[in-house]
């Protein structure tokens, strides 16, 4: 994390106005209006792009995955333009928190990539292209969402430290304990080969 720059208080209000504004359940939203059912009941039962995709449908897939990105990038440069850098981490820390564990979903939100993926970009557009293409070409390799997910978070802040971002390293390790600690189930599952693969539709 960055020196403190900002007042307690406005660090307060920035970390809830992140966590607010990552717990809108955008995948939720937009399987209800384009009328996929209820994600709860289909594959994995998240409320991600990936699951998303398991309804057939690309373009909610697709939606899902920029709204949620959206939602960490948003919050970052808003709190960095109204605040400091310190404002704008934790806000992008807790647009993180937010999506995993979300109010209005009685906290049981998402694994949180996208919106991971949104706020390096608004972080540092280097280090968020580095990690969309390390995740596409792990993702190309082994066809396994979680697994892409998984290296590019290990690898983020090693990449920061060596990119000169040492201003962004804590935070992209704390995201890193968080991203591994929400894919947990996934782990378990990637040892024992029974990961459900990209663009597997789920089953009737």
């Amino acid at each position: 994390m960055p020196l403190i720059e900002t007042a307690l208080p406005v660090l307060i209000l920035w970390g809830a106005i992140g966590y607010l504004f990552g717990s809108v359940p955008s995948g939720m939203i937009l399987a209800k209006a384009m009328n996929l059912g209820n994600l709860r009941d289909i594959g994995s039962g998240n409320i991600g792009a990936t699951n998303v995709l398991r309804t057939g449908n690309k373009k909610a897939a697709a939606l899902t995955l920029l709204f949620d990105a959206a939602k960490g990038a948003i919050v970052v440069l808003a709190a960095r333009l109204l605040a400091a850098e310190d404002a704008a981490q934790i806000g992008a820390l807790m647009a993180f928190v937010g999506h995993c564990f979300p109010v209005w979903l009685r906290f049981k939100g998402g694994k949180g990539v996208a919106t991971y993926l949104g706020i390096l970009w608004a972080l540092s557009w280097p280090m968020g292209l580095a990690a969309c293409a390390l995740w596409l070409v792990i993702a190309a390799i082994f066809r396994y969402s979680s697994l892409a997910a998984l290296v590019v978070a290990g690898w983020m802040p090693v990449i920061a430290g060596f990119a000169g971002r040492g201003e962004i390293v804590i935070l992209c390790l704390v995201l890193c304990i968080l991203i591994y600690n929400r894919h947990w189930g996934n782990i378990a599952r990637l040892r024992k080969g029974t990961e459900t693969k990209i663009g597997a539709k789920a089953k009737a």
